[in-house]
């Protein structure tokens, strides 16, 4: 009898050696397919980066926006030690992708092959036409075009949980939640001056603030005038710019 418990104990402690063994094989056979994904598309993405020289500041902002995410997608992919970690270097990349469309579209080129999708991107909708605002006494932007007075891209996603639509912008305003991971003070109010009424921002203040990006927006008041902050100069101006200094009204 006890030569049987032996035996079994013996069978049982290499079983599970074989499978953690197995674990570990498929493991790392599962990352090293994905670094091998992430490394293609980010080999794709420093080709850009290296051979466009851009031609006005809009493809100028959006080639710095894509090295960035060249050089954090690489960073990224050193540290990376599993599947998981690697997606996220291939989705920095694949944001960089679009960093490129945008500057090759701002330089009258054509933007390239298709992108893989980001995640949010599908919920976020985009600018669909030119909007400028007064947000505490600072002039912002958006439209769905780069201009002189509009030379910040963003390709449309999730920034810190919630929905920020797909467009050309005059100031990064998004960046501060981007950074601290979470929106300051007046991120609503900015958002609500600035996409209210607008079609291809389909879902209202409350679906912003909670990151569900889905809800429809309530019929536009009647007696709202969503071109009602535009400049009559044209908002294209290159003589106005974004202060160096805002913040986008985020503490």
């Amino acid at each position: 009898m006890l030569w049987w418990l032996v035996v079994i104990v013996i069978v049982c402690v290499g079983l599970l050696l074989y499978l953690r063994a197995e674990q570990n094989r498929r493991n790392a056979r599962e990352l090293e397919e994905a670094q091998a994904g992430a490394r293609v598309v980010i080999e794709r993405l420093g080709g850009q980066v290296y051979q466009l020289t851009p031609r006005n500041e809009s493809s100028r902002q959006a080639l710095a926006d894509a090295a960035e995410r060249y050089n954090a997608a690489g960073a990224q992919l050193d540290r990376a030690t599993s599947p998981t970690q690697a997606g996220l270097a291939e989705q920095s990349a694949v944001e960089g992708l679009y960093y490129i469309a945008a500057a090759r579209t701002a330089m009258g080129m054509d933007p390239g092959p298709p992108i893989p999708a980001l995640p949010g991107q599908d919920v976020a909708g985009r600018v669909d036409q030119p909007r400028v605002i007064d947000h505490n006494g600072h002039r912002i932007a958006a439209s769905p075009a780069a201009s002189p007075g509009t030379p910040n891209y963003y390709p449309g996603g999730r920034v810190a949980g919630r929905p920020v639509p797909a467009g050309w912008y005059s100031e990064p305003w998004w960046k501060p939640a981007l950074v601290a991971g979470a929106w300051g003070a007046g991120s609503a109010l900015l958002f609500t001056s600035l996409f209210a009424g607008m079609p291809g921002v389909a879902y209202d203040t409350q679906a912003f603030e909670n990151g569900s990006g889905e809800t429809p927006l309530d019929p536009p008041d009647p007696g709202f005038d969503p071109d009602g902050f535009d400049d009559p100069s044209g908002f294209e101006d290159p003589t106005w710019g974004g202060d160096p200094g805002f913040d986008g009204g985020f503490a």
